[in-house]
Formats: structure tokens, C-alpha cells, sequence
């Protein structure tokens, strides 16, 4: 009997710690919800948890504690499928007791989790997936982005392409949230300029035959007096190669596209003097920080700091911030602690915006240089567009 009344009291103590908050245990669960298998976006999942351990590592001083409390990281593999992101998401921040949740990968997978951060009232920080809907109108308040959005990739694309009336533009990019999303913000950001979009072209996300589509995009701008750009809006996929092989320039085209992982760098070679807007390039930021993420990638895995790694180091920063900000760990003081939240990242400061909390921040206006003793393209410099020359649309208002 005596054993019987010490599992049961056992049993109550593990039950109460479970709903015990964050503060009151002796760590914290941040889960990570992104996709590890069944897509080539894998790579950028893997970028996003190195960028995101090593953010924590930094932001603590390596000692992975905030407030005397352990952080503990969990994986969830969402396998790249709206159910299953819905179905590991539910699981983390109810079975394993998750404070917040990162991710996820894919812009149309990461729409599908927004609604289960709204039932479990808990905050979901997407990173590394880019569209703009996801802090659109069928988003909610729990959901922050430290990701860059489809208005910055095109708002400072279109900067980088200098447009006018003399600007004659074609689209090909992937039919889904990030494709579709980012067309029309190039669309928005172009109005005004006298520039003109001749055509725009979908294709599927792991589409591996182009001619078709090229044939088409060459037709609407072959025949067009001024400058003539194809614009390429594409993720995992390598549209360059075949678009640069069929020839652009018999017919004065050019081709503009936005910057890459260092592992779609290669194909840029085929383009020098091309010039675009990059999220990140290890070589463009100058601080402490991004010195320390260069420094450090660069000894632990023999190669620079990626594209995702610095967003990943991006969410931890912020994470670890709004832990150390905030009086309390509950999700209502924790929003309130981040509305407006101003941090340092490798790219710099970067801020909430109160009103959709995305995370306002730089990009990198670049040209691409060929050097022969580097493996990829670089994407040399030109400037930083800082984040208060973009008119970035506010997707939804959390303060009405």
C-alpha cells in the first residue's frame, strides 16, 4: 500500500512539474520545427539549427543558460508536409512542454502551423521561411518572423535593377506561397517606376525541364526596345543554368536573380556583372557579431557561415533576448516583450515591428565577381540597402 501511495504522489509531482511554467522549472524547451527529410530544403533546416545552437552558445556565453535556467533544444522533423508540421508542432508544445517554437522551412509547410501557435497560445518565431502571408491577415498575434520577407527580397531587387520606363521585365518563379508571394511584391515595389512586367511564369517547386517556360519568357521580351531582364525567383532548384545555356543574350536579355546558399553559388559563375540583392553573404556584414559566426563556423566545419545559419543565429539572439527582457515567461509578457524588440544579429540590429512582428532589417545590394580560385560566384558588395529605405507593407495589425 505505502508503494502504491508513493507511485501515485510520484506520479503528481511529475504531473505538476509539467504544468509548472517555464520560470518555475529548471530549464527551458525551445522546440525547433522544421523539415530534416523528403526535400531538398533539408540543407536549409540543417543551416538554420548550426546558426541556431551556435546564436544560443553566443548569446549565453556558452554556458546554454538564461535566468539560472538550462536551454534545451528540440528537434521536430515536420518531413516537409503541412500535417505532419501540424500533428509535431501540437506534440511540442503540448507533450514536450515547449516556452516557444521555431520554424519552419518551407513557406507553404510553415503556413499550415500557423493556426496550432493560435490554439496552444503559444509563440511561433518563423525562420528560416520567407513569404509575406505568413505575417499576413490569415496569420495571428503568437506568430513572429525574424526571416526576411518577399517584399524585402524584391523591394531591394528592385533597387538593385535601377528601373525606369525603359525597363522591360519577365518572371519565372515557383507556383506556391514564396513563388507567388514574391512576384507580387517585385510587382508593388516596381509601380511607380515606369518599369513594365511583360509576362510572368510559374513553375512547379522541383521542376527539372525549363524549355517550355524560357521559350515563352523569350517571346514576351525579344521583341521589346530598352533594357530586358528576366528575373528569377526560385528556391532549391538551379534555373540559371538552363536559362544562361538557351541563350538570353542573342535577343539582349538579361538575367537578375537574388543571392543563394553557397552551394547554388557555382551556377552564378555563368553570369559576372550581374547585379541583385542578397539576404546574406558572410563577407557583406561588418560587426562583432558576424565576426565571431565567421570566425567560429570556419574552424568547427572548415567553410563559412551560409545563408541560414546567420537567420538561424538571428531567431536564437532574439530568443535569448526576450528571455532575458522579459519579467516573465508567459506568452502574454513575452509578445509584449517583443513587440517592438530591437536586437543585434549577424546582419546587424534588426526590430520587431509592433504592428505583424516581422523583423525589419538590411539587405545587400550585390555584383557578381568570378574569381578562379573560389568555388562559387562571389557576390561582391555594392552596398547595404538599409532597412528604413524599403516600404515594407504591413501585413496585419495586432494593435487594433
Amino acid at each position: 500500500m505505502k508503494r502504491l501511495l508513493s507511485t501515485l504522489a510520484m506520479a503528481g509531482m511529475i504531473a505538476g512539474a509539467a504544468m509548472l511554467p517555464a520560470a518555475a522549472q529548471d530549464s527551458v524547451k525551445i522546440a525547433i520545427v522544421h523539415g530534416t527529410s523528403g526535400s531538398p530544403f533539408e540543407v536549409y533546416s540543417k543551416q538554420t539549427s548550426t546558426g541556431f545552437n551556435m546564436g544560443l552558445e553566443y548569446a549565453t556565453n556558452g554556458t546554454m543558460m538564461v535566468k539560472g535556467k538550462k536551454i534545451e533544444v528540440i528537434e521536430k522533423d515536420t518531413q516537409f508536409k503541412p500535417d505532419v508540421a501540424r500533428s509535431v508542432l501540437a506534440e511540442a508544445y503540448g507533450d514536450d512542454g515547449a516556452l516557444l517554437a521555431v520554424g519552419g522551412t518551407s513557406s507553404g509547410v510553415t503556413t499550415a502551423m500557423l493556426p496550432v501557435a493560435e490554439e496552444y497560445e503559444k509563440i511561433l518565431l518563423v525562420e528560416p521561411a520567407v513569404a509575406d502571408s505568413l505575417t499576413g491577415p490569415d496569420s495571428n498575434r503568437y506568430v513572429f518572423k525574424t526571416s526576411r520577407n518577399s517584399s524585402m527580397d524584391m523591394q531591394a531587387q528592385a533597387l538593385a535593377l535601377k528601373p525606369g520606363p525603359d525597363l522591360h521585365v519577365a518572371t519565372l518563379a515557383q507556383d506556391y506561397a514564396f513563388g507567388k508571394d514574391g512576384i507580387a511584391a517585385l510587382k508593388k515595389a516596381l509601380e511607380g517606376t515606369g518599369a513594365t512586367v511583360e509576362a510572368e511564369e510559374y513553375v512547379p517547386q522541383k521542376t527539372t525541364d525549363f524549355t517550355a517556360t524560357i521559350e515563352r519568357l523569350f517571346d514576351a521580351l525579344k521583341d521589346k526596345d530598352g533594357r530586358k531582364v528576366i528575373v528569377v525567383y526560385v528556391a532549391g532548384i538551379d534555373a540559371l543554368t538552363p536559362l544562361t545555356a538557351a541563350d538570353p543574350g542573342r535577343y539582349g536579355i538579361e538575367i537578375s536573380t537574388g543571392g543563394n546558399i553557397l552551394a547554388a553559388l557555382p551556377a552564378y559563375k555563368k553570369v559576372p556583372g550581374m547585379e541583385g540583392a542578397i539576404y546574406y553573404y558572410y563577407e557583406s556584414p561588418k560587426n562583432e557579431i558576424n565576426d565571431w559566426l565567421v570566425k567560429e563556423h570556419e574552424k568547427r566545419f572548415n567553410a563559412p557561415p551560409d545563408f541560414f545559419t546567420a537567420g538561424g543565429m538571428a531567431a536564437a539572439l532574439a530568443v535569448v533576448k526576450a528571455l532575458e527582457t522579459a519579467d516573465n515567461w508567459d506568452t502574454e509578457t513575452l509578445i509584449k516583450t517583443m513587440e517592438g524588440m530591437t536586437w543585434d544579429t549577424p546582419k546587424g540590429p534588426m526590430t520587431f515591428r509592433p504592428e505583424d512582428h516581422q523583423a525589419l532589417q538590411d539587405m545587400y545590394h550585390f555584383k557578381i565577381k568570378v574569381d578562379d580560385n573560389v568555388k562559387w560566384a562571389i557576390p561582391e558588395l555594392v552596398r547595404v540597402i538599409k532597412a528604413d529605405e524599403m516600404d515594407i507593407p504591413v501585413g496585419r495589425n495586432n494593435q487594433e
